[in-house]
């Protein structure tokens, strides 16, 4: 009959257990998901214009420009829209707005000084 010593079965393990780890299957990460991202609607790009004010109100400015496709352009004025100057009817004004659907938002009306 074979004796088997115990120093060579734990040898045999030790050297067996490695190598049958790295034979087992590992989990694998799930394949990535089909379906795109979900889209967002981007942000409104910033854009700025200068001109002349024509008429002006608590919810709107209307300004003529001296150059450009368009001469004349309107503008939506809310709580959030910031001015630093008097803004009044032939005042210069600098806008800095936002289109938001078919609407130019002002998000800054400046009056310009004049230099000296």
């Amino acid at each position: 009959m074979l004796k088997v010593r115990p120093s060579s079965l734990l040898f045999g393990v030790l050297v067996l257990s490695p190598a049958l780890a790295f034979a087992m299957p590992q989990s694998q990460t799930p394949p990535p998901s089909k379906t795109p991202p979900a889209k967002t609607a981007p942000a409104p790009a910033a854009h700025a214009t200068n001109g002349v004010v024509k008429s002006v109100d608590a919810t709107s400015l209307v300004i003529t420009r001296p150059s450009g496709k368009v001469k004349e352009m309107t503008f939506v004025l809310n709580s959030s829209t910031q001015t630093k100057g008097t803004v009044a009817v032939g005042a210069a004004v600098e806008v800095r707005y936002k289109t938001v659907g078919k609407d130019n938002v002002a998000s800054a009306v400046t009056v310009q000084t004049k230099k000296k």
